[in-house]
């Protein structure tokens, strides 16, 4: 069996044996389902080989039921996707490659019969992303309501940060935004979102590929937008301590819905790039299927800003989202 992708080892490590109990036939059951993408599963660690000269990177997201889905809502299938794609964009927003990915699963009594259809979703995520990572353990337990936790680890030579920005440089943003706050808004009216709203909020891609391919031709500092573009503004903003200045009428998003709702949305995805010089947004789109827009520029400012123009006329920015805010 070749290495795929865990540079600097002949093989992959193979799964160890598991002896009796029902927990331990839970993990089979996922491992049946995951192949040759779970590597060394059975012991309480798991190795994640890194490149020489290239620093470890790590992020943990967690999908909560009640928090951040409800059954109704979503199949477990795009609950274990959905919540390997946002602990992913993590890696996403520092340019990392991923290596391998952790997975702690809380599983109420009454949802063990979803075990395989929630690892072919993390198993999904895994191999949609590709880049070689793979899933190397975790935890499994039993809970009154499910949560799925997901570690992931990455590295790259120089990874990218919230602190890069600086006076001058361009500030974009990748995709479409506002399908979460629709299929949201659809599902607390008791309607049925569309289409594209309730894909965008099921099934989330992070933007690893096109985080790689923006880092080599410029970028020096990224954000994704899973709390909203107004609150991911203000931590850019924050961190680099510089102004932000950017006109969001700008920003793209569906007919019909207005940039206070789209600059508002969380659970996007999508990322905030700022670049040193201009990037080519057509080579992007032609790579990628997705827009890359120039919402504005850097300024040099006394302490973390952000200035939002709508047409260029200076609007106030709409809060984002946070989980303990009142």
């Amino acid at each position: 069996m070749c290495s795929h992708g865990f540079p600097g080892l002949r093989r992959v490590p193979e799964n160890i044996a598991m002896g009796p109990g029902g927990e331990f036939d839970l993990i089979r059951r996922m491992l049946a389902r995951w192949g040759d993408l779970a590597a060394a599963v059975g012991s309480d660690t798991g190795p994640v080989p890194i490149p020489p000269g290239e620093r470890v990177v790590v992020s943990t997201d967690s999908s909560v039921e009640g928090v951040h889905f409800q059954r109704a809502w979503l199949t477990p299938h795009e609950v274990g996707r959905r919540a390997t794609m946002a602990a992913l964009s993590d890696l996403a927003a520092a340019a990392v490659t991923p290596r391998a990915v952790v997975l702690a699963l809380a599983l109420p009594e009454d949802q063990r019969d979803t075990v395989e259809a929630l690892a072919d979703g993390v198993g999904s995520a895994v191999r949609d992303v590709g880049l070689g990572a793979r899933i190397v353990g975790g935890d499994l337990t039993r809970a009154s309501q499910l949560v799925v936790g997901v570690t992931v680890i990455g590295s790259a030579p120089a990874p990218l940060g919230r602190t890069g920005a600086r006076p001058g440089d361009s500030v974009y943003l990748t995709g479409v935004l506002g399908g979460p706050a629709m299929a949201l808004e659809a599902w607390r009216t008791g309607e049925v979102p569309g289409r594209w709203a309730r894909e965008r909020f099921a099934a989330p891609r992070a933007r690893v590929a096109e985080a790689l391919w923006l880092a080599e031709r410029g970028a020096v500092a990224m954000i994704d937008i899973s709390d909203g573009l107004s609150s991911e503004l203000h931590h850019l903003a924050a961190a680099s301590g510089c102004e932000v200045r950017v006109d969001l009428s700008r920003v793209p998003r569906p007919e019909g819905l207005g940039w206070r709702s789209a600059v508002a949305s969380g659970e996007e995805y999508e990322l905030v790039v700022v670049t040193r010089g201009e990037v080519d947004a057509n080579a992007f789109a032609r790579a990628f299927g997705v827009p890359l827009t120039r919402l504005g520029a850097v300024r040099a400012a006394p302490a973390g800003v952000v200035v939002a123009l709508e047409d260029g006329v200076r609007v106030d920015l709409p809060a984002g989202h946070d989980h303990f805010s009142t």
